[in-house]
């Protein structure tokens, strides 16, 4: 899976906000890879630059200096809607008002077909539903009234009613930062502070799309943004608005717990590291077996193999080794490619598994092309027995919000009996955390969560003619490629 983008804003009179900004965002560097850019504003002037690859490779402190200004917001990206081009790097901006307004989208819009006619745009001209929606705030009519002082805040809440799907956006003017969450809350925003540490008083605000970006800057965490809740902040303080129709409802993705998120964020007041030992703790009693050693798939797997082997009492080792260099994923086009990429990312380390009854614990079972990887490696380093466990249910329908998850043909648990998949994919055996384990190892007492990826039920419309059936025969192509490979 690729995962959501990262979004990040700062509004901090008297300091240079491009250099916090740069931080935020290499912070969030595992939410996005293909692009990365920041909008700046000295209170006159918005100052944009983007550029394709990683936060590193596209500022450096020559380009930093050059960007001035208290007020920031950045970007880092991976398409969801809209190819991996220059001109789909964001922030967007357009040039409404004194000094225009900049805008950075975390998320997936799923009625732009309908945003498009609404705008006016001729359908070879949109790149992406963010373009979209930052064409849709500029037609807004209060950019052509003679008091312009708050018309991008009032043109996003008119407007804001007519999109679905899901969004986490941060926006600038020349003078103010905002962030706004869909009403169903699908994708993550914090709030963050600086204060003086002598008097207690604010001195500048931060908006990010995770709260581990906040310790890195030296703010403190706040708060969540409310689920349709819309943050505007300028020299007069913090407001709040929620200028939705529709009753709010906290969706959350559920796999911000399971993978996206970094392990020191807080999310629903919980930290995710904390959630996921027992994600693992939960999954080594639905399905516990007799074994030498438990070893974690790099990153996200490590924090469930920890719990399970605290619960089990199987020793916990080191089977794998990642090469640092490679970002979270790669998305290629055939199963092949995929398969070759895992060994180029992960190697196994031979002296610690040889002869033994291996438990492996990933974080999520997708195509399945992963986890065959994986297994082939390990026997071929010696391994006696591999035995996989998810700390997650399978994928079984396609994520509409911003998440890359494939088509229903591609995943492999749609596809095929649960209990067929050992074999396919050449394990000893198989086990998934259950859907009410998932939720008691998150333990967040009175929240909701979108699980459209696991159950087929979405917690907003999607487009009609994409929405998976419940059940399609199983792909031989599949089962003759794993067996070849």
């Amino acid at each position: 899976m690729k995962e959501a983008c990262g979004v990040f804003g700062v509004y901090y009179p008297g300091n240079r906000a491009s250099y916090l900004t740069y931080d935020g965002l290499f912070t969030l560097q595992h939410r996005g890879q293909e692009s990365a850019g920041m909008a700046v504003s000295d209170g006159q002037t918005i100052t944009v630059f983007k550029e394709m690859g990683l936060v590193s490779n596209v500022f450096n402190e020559t380009i930093l200096t050059t960007l001035e200004g208290f007020l920031s917001i950045g970007h880092t990206r991976y398409s969801t809607t809209g190819s991996s081009t220059w001109a789909n790097a964001q922030p967007a901006y357009r040039p409404m008002g004194h000094a225009g307004f900049a805008l950075a989208h975390n998320g997936n819009l799923t009625n732009v077909d309908r945003l498009v006619e609404k705008v006016g745009m001729m359908p070879g001209m949109v790149t992406s539903d963010s373009d979209v929606l930052a064409e849709l705030i500029s037609k807004s009519s209060f950019f052509s009234g003679k008091d312009q002082t708050h018309a991008l805040e009032k043109a996003v809440g008119e407007v804001i009613n007519d999109v679905e799907g899901a969004y986490s956006l941060v926006l600038m003017d020349a003078y103010r930062l905002m962030g706004i969450r869909d009403p169903n809350g699908l994708r993550p925003l914090c709030l963050g502070v600086f204060k003086d540490e002598s008097t207690d008083s604010e001195l500048g605000w931060v908006l990010s799309s995770e709260s581990a970006a906040l310790n890195v800057i030296g703010a403190k965490f706040v708060r969540e943004i409310e689920p349709g809740e819309l943050i505007v902040i300028d020299e007069t303080g913090i407001k709040s608005y929620f200028p939705f129709i529709v009753e709010p409802k906290e969706k959350l993705c559920i796999f911000e717990f399971v993978y996206f998120s970094r392990p020191d964020s807080i999310l629903y007041n919980r930290e995710v590291h904390g959630t996921r030992r027992r994600m693992g703790e939960l999954l080594a009693i639905e399905h516990g077996v007799d074994a030498d050693m438990v070893m974690g798939v790099p990153d996200s797997g490590i924090p469930a193999a920890e719990g399970y082997s605290k619960h089990s009492g199987i020793p916990y080792g080191q089977g794998l080794v990642k090469n640092r260099y490679i970002g979270r994923t790669f998305i290629y086009p055939t199963q092949e490619q995929r398969y070759k990429n895992v060994r180029r990312k992960l190697t196994p380390l031979k002296e610690n598994i040889v002869g033994k009854r291996l438990i492996v614990v990933d974080d999520s079972f997708v195509r399945g092309t992963t986890s065959s990887a994986l297994i082939k490696m390990l026997r071929e380093a010696g391994a006696k027995e591999v035995h996989m466990r998810f700390s997650s249910p399978p994928f079984k329908w396609p994520c509409f919000y911003g998440i890359d998850i494939p088509t229903k043909d591609e995943l492999l648990a749609a596809n095929v009996e649960i209990d067929e998949i050992a074999s396919i994919i050449g394990a000893d055996s198989v086990g998934f955390l259950s859907l009410k384990s998932l939720m008691e190892a998150i333990n967040a007492q009175g929240k909701e969560f979108c699980n459209g990826c696991l159950t087929g039920s979405y917690p907003s419309p999607v487009p009609t003619d994409a929405k998976p059936a419940i059940k399609m025969p199983a792909t031989i192509s599949d089962a003759k490629l794993f067996e070849k490979l």
